[in-house]
């Protein structure tokens, strides 16, 4: 009886391993297969560069935008990642973004 629960910890154990070999092993950038939507952003749609106008950004005319605080000249209407960094993008009015910006020497408009 003793035999018999020594071979079902060993089974258990190499199941438990196999599992997590595979797990380990398996790809997850590949999300296609599974019907999941890729994230479409490109890195220059919120990337800002030059003279930055936070007013034709705020497209919904809310007053606020989404803004990273690392890379502070990542900025969208929408809530989201930065494709540089992957933080995620802090919701800021439009005033605050304006001092990040500037804080940080980007030029606004």
């Amino acid at each position: 009886m003793k035999s018999i629960k020594v071979l079902l910890v060993v089974f258990s154990l190499i199941i438990i391993s196999s599992s997590i070999t595979f797990a380990q092993e398996h790809d997850h950038k590949d999300h296609s297969k599974m019907g999941m939507k890729k994230d479409t952003t490109k890195v220059d749609d919120i990337v800002r560069k030059g003279v930055i106008d936070l007013q034709a950004i705020d497209k919904n005319k809310d007053g606020k935008v989404f803004q990273d605080q690392m890379d502070w000249n990542v900025i969208s209407d929408k809530a989201g990642k930065c494709p540089l960094c992957k933080m995620v993008l802090k919701e800021v009015t439009i005033k605050e973004a304006k001092a990040n910006l500037e804080k940080h020497n980007f030029k606004v408009k």
